[in-house]
């Protein structure tokens, strides 16, 4: 298992030289500034390539970009609407760019609208640090009563829906502004930018997609992309949705495992993979992740190792992200999964025998709690999760050493 970390750039509040600390041997990072549907240059690549390479003091860190996340699907693609073939004649371009640079694996998702959706990104746990998490009370109540989304209604019962309204009539008007900030947060980039109006145009332009058109499309996009890069010998790994249950009216497609294996399976490529999120799909209690990985795994490209506390046994529900070796996936099962998966591997003699992770999101702990990083990506709670990654891998794979 291959330790990577996800850096957003120069901005990123985390410095190479604190992923050379943490000593991750891989990068994990995108071109965030690029407009979704627009190529990915060769010289905004070797730009970002250049920065991971370089510590501060100008020395070489010895890291090298080894994992796209992510090159964004725009929304023109996901609808079939607008330009959305020259935006895939473009997203094939970059790929192009990237197998040129060396950088083999790309994470996209094709999440409608939201890329991510939070009710809170510091919520406070009896310890004193903070996570991000999902209410789905104050969820509902921001979209009957902030969002106001035409037909909400019906998409909850009376008992949720009278429990939002009394949620909503407590709230001051400061939380009821934070909370509507932090469901737009999960508009790439947009936190800063989209108006109420802005989300509610983007929802209108959905009213008549259903799920099974919007798989269509994903499929229709991976006939197109999928062997393009398979002869670039690269690994394309979609991530599921976050949260893995529907919102706001929109359609999710990447949720389970069914319906992983039904994308598979229409476009049969080794190019066309997953990547496991043990966090997104672990919010639903019916995703059983070492057996996805057993099952799945040979197609598994990228893996996110996160975990959550889900607040009911409802799939759609509450949850809030949780220690790694804590929360309601047994994270030394998965560990011990794909451990087997990369001795099936080697056996067959794949070059990609060592699957990339990464520690996905953390806790914000000790000096996080001051630095203000990207939501979910603290420096200290990300460190404190790989270590304990690292101990789970460390002990199955001790286990697993002939006898002398």
């Amino acid at each position: 298992m291959r330790q990577t970390w996800r850096w957003f750039g120069p901005k990123d509040q985390v410095s190479v030289n604190d992923m050379l600390q943490a000593g991750v041997e891989g990068v994990v990072s995108a071109l965030h500034h690029v407009p979704s549907g627009d190529t990915w240059t060769s010289e905004e690549i070797a730009k970002r390539q250049s920065q991971i390479a370089m510590m501060s003091d100008g020395a070489a860190s010895g890291l090298a970009w080894e994992v796209v996340e992510s090159l964004p699907v725009s929304e023109d693609i996901k609808k079939q609407t607008g330009n959305w073939r020259s935006h895939i004649e473009n997203y094939k371009a970059s790929l192009s760019n990237l197998a040129s640079a060396g950088i083999k694996t790309v994470c996209y998702n094709f999440m409608p609208v939201l890329d991510w959706t939070r009710t809170d990104i510091a919520f406070p746990l009896p310890g004193g640090a903070t996570c991000m998490r999902f209410d789905l009370t104050d969820f509902v109540a921001f979209d009957l009563h902030i969002l106001q989304r035409p037909g909400a209604s019906s998409d909850y019962s009376e008992n949720v829906a009278s429990a939002a309204d009394k949620r909503f009539s407590d709230m001051s008007e400061t939380h009821k502004q934070l909370l509507a900030r932090n469901v737009v947060y999960g508009l790439p980039g947009a936190a800063e930018t989209f108006s109420l109006e802005d989300v509610r145009q983007n929802l209108a332009e959905y009213a008549n997609i259903s799920e099974d058109m919007l798989r269509e499309n994903l499929i229709s996009f991976l006939e197109q992309v999928a062997p393009f890069a398979q002869d670039l010998g690269m690994r394309l790994c979609c991530h599921p949705d976050d949260p893995p249950f529907p919102l706001l009216g929109l359609p999710r497609i990447m949720s389970t495992e069914a319906q992983y294996r039904s994308v598979l399976r229409a476009v049969d490529l080794p190019a066309n993979g997953i990547t496991l999120c043990s966090g997104s799909l672990g919010a639903r209690p019916d995703n059983d992740l070492p057996g996805m990985m057993d099952r799945l795994g040979d197609r598994v490209h990228f893996l996110h190792l996160r975990n959550v506390t889900r607040e009911s046994p409802d799939i759609r529900g509450s949850f809030h992200e949780a220690e790694h070796l804590g929360g309601d996936t047994d994270m030394v099962a998965l560990v011990d999964a794909v451990l087997k998966e990369e001795a099936r591997r080697r056996k067959s003699g794949r070059s990609d025998s060592s699957i990339p992770f990464r520690p996905d999101h953390g806790q914000d702990i000790l000096d996080d709690l001051n630095r203000h990083a990207q939501p979910g990506y603290p420096a200290i709670g990300r460190l404190k999760g790989l270590a304990e990654l690292r101990g789970v891998i460390a002990a199955l794979s001790h286990s697993r050493r002939p006898a002398l």
